[in-house]
């Protein structure tokens, strides 16, 4: 389990970059790369989502380590 939450953790660390150049240049960095498919833009979207929700998991790490 740890290989996947490492490996989720770096895909919302991602996800967190290109929410900042959206925020900060007001520029698409998902929408460069994929064009117009936004079905393709919505899987990536989706996928950073979903890796958020595992690293939920992280929050709580110290507590079953007791």
């Amino acid at each position: 389990m740890e290989g996947l939450q490492k490996t989720c953790l770096v895909i919302t660390i991602i996800g967190a970059v290109v929410w900042g150049i959206i925020g900060l240049f007001d520029y698409n960095l998902v929408e460069a790369l994929f064009g117009e498919n936004h079905s393709l833009a919505r899987i990536v979207y989706s996928i950073v989502g979903i890796a958020g929700l595992i690293n939920i998991g992280l929050l709580f790490q110290h507590i079953d380590m007791k």
